[in-house]
């Protein structure tokens, strides 16, 4: 008895599967380089003009000063952070946890909006990859075709010279955007001692300084987008906060479909009449894609709204007279029922939360002291009675300087008649460091009503109130009988 023949299953098209493969794997799993194309347009204008500006500000961030401080310094092993020039110590860390969930809120608020637009825009890996490292590629081996064949072709002295240039100068940035990372995170002074003196007496700087180095060379010269698509887990739970009104970069299937190409002897209306949209099937929006997805397969986890599809497609309507926006900022409602942005009951929740951790952030900085102030009894001292019949007690005070500025202090007592004198004399406290002395405060006995009063102490600098402390002075129990 024969065995029936097997039969092939049904090819499976592109549009069926994209979503159970990556864009820049084979099946085997496989690296497939990309080789996008260098979009030209409105949209690549304006991103071009916003990256350089935040570029200058990321390079710049750690040797700008505000009041002498940097502009930025994230010194964890020294638990110092200044952000636009204010220090913050970790006696601010409700400070720092209100300003990450106001971050991260600011993230699902506009992903919820308006999609993966910190991706495409604002994020340092995008700003890097594409307008620094990826332009200074095509400017060393060519545009996308050039780089292709240049790939293929065998090894000769040319190829060994761009190439060599290109990882070069890969490697040459990557020394400097390390040792950007670095200044973040030490201060531009003390990385200027690392990189003036003699190595040897900076093992572990150098050392830090070689590990960023080979770090970013890695992510820029071989990584690439894979650091969006593999580690990055922005675009895998962006699926939970889009719905059908987030504005995202999405092609028009309604206009665009059926796919064909555009013959030189056919007018529009025999394409229209032969059921085929405005998508000429060019595969423009795919060549300058720098993850190399398809866009009209719908939105997709790799897509990082860097609009370059956009502006190609539109380059390519222009050409055939058509109206632009077959790719375009658009919702799911907007494209299949006409309908405009609205807000909608999460995205109105989701900016209450906003405002209020915003309110919130800003309450906290307009109150936060120059200084934090501990004021206590000194343990175990009862009160003592001066030959004036006064009371007074002892008390301990630490200050800590939150400031890169010395602090002279003065002590005022603030809803008590009396005096209250700092023992050590005369206090001035040095910036970013801790001082504490005792501290004598003396009443009137009459004015002590009870074995607890109640006593608040303002700090001052000049004439600058700085905190206020509250305390209580202990005094007899004059309700007590005589003995």
């Amino acid at each position: 008895m024969n065995e029936p023949t097997p039969v092939a299953p049904p090819p499976v098209s592109p549009a069926d599967d994209f979503r159970d493969h990556l864009t820049t794997a084979d099946r085997e799993g496989h690296r497939q380089w990309l080789y996008p194309k260098q979009p030209q347009g409105p949209f690549t204008t304006a991103r071009t003009y916003l990256s350089y500006c935040l570029l200058v500000v990321l390079f710049a961030g750690p040797f700008l000063r505000i009041h002498g401080n940097p502009l930025l310094l994230l010194n964890v092993v020294e638990r110092k952070f200044v952000i636009l020039g204010a220090i913050f110590w970790p006696q601010d860390a409700a400070i720092f946890a209100i300003a990450t969930l106001l971050f991260l809120t600011g993230i699902i608020v506009f992903t919820a909006a308006f999609g993966r637009l910190w991706c495409g825009w604002t994020c340092p890996q995008t700003l890097l990859m594409e307008m620094v490292f990826r332009r200074l590629e095509v400017w060393i081996e060519g545009d996308a075709l050039a780089r292709k064949a240049l790939d293929r072709a065998p090894w000769t002295a040319g190829k060994v010279w761009r190439k060599g240039l290109k990882h070069l100068v890969f490697l040459g940035l990557s020394w400097l955007v390390g040792n950007t990372l670095l200044a973040y995170l030490i201060g531009s002074d003390k990385l200027f001692a690392l990189v003036t003196d003699n190595p040897r007496h900076h093992l572990q700087g150098l050392s830090f300084m070689i590990l960023f180095t080979l770090l970013f060379y890695g992510i820029f010269a071989r990584f690439r987008e894979q650091a969006c698509t593999f580690i990055c887990p922005y675009g895998r739970f962006q699926s939970t906060l889009l719905d059908e009104n987030s504005i995202v970069v999405a092609y028009n299937p309604k206009r665009g479909e059926r796919r064909g190409r555009w013959r030189r002897d056919q007018g529009l209306e025999q394409r229209q009449a032969a059921g085929h949209g405005d998508c000429i099937d060019c595969q423009q929006c795919v060549a300058v894609c720098p993850t190399g997805i398809d866009i009209r397969d719908g939105t997709q986890m790799e897509c990082v709204h860097c609009t370059a599809c956009i502006d190609a497609c539109n380059a390519v309507m222009r050409r055939l007279r058509r109206p632009p926006g077959l790719i375009s900022y658009a919702s799911l409602n907007s494209l299949e029922r006409g309908e405009g942005l609205r807000p909608t009951p999460r995205l109105v929740g989701y900016s209450c939360v906003l405002l209020a951790l915003a309110g919130l952030l800003a309450f906290l900085l307009l109150t936060r002291s120059e200084v934090d102030a501990t004021f206590f009894r000194a343990p175990g001292a009862l009160f003592q009675r001066t030959p004036e019949g006064n009371l007074n007690n002892l008390y301990l005070l630490k200050l800590v300087n939150k400031t890169s500025r010395a602090l002279p202090i003065e002590l005022r007592l603030e809803n008590l008649p009396g005096t209250i004198a700092i023992m050590a004399g005369k206090l001035v406290v040095p910036p970013e460091a801790l001082a504490e002395s005792p501290v004598l405060v003396t009443l009137a006995a009459q004015k002590v009503g009870a074995p607890e009063t109640p006593l608040v102490v303002g700090i001052y600098s000049g004439n600058q109130r700085l905190d206020t402390l509250k305390s209580v002075f202990i005094g007899p129990d004059l309700s007590a009988p005589s003995p």
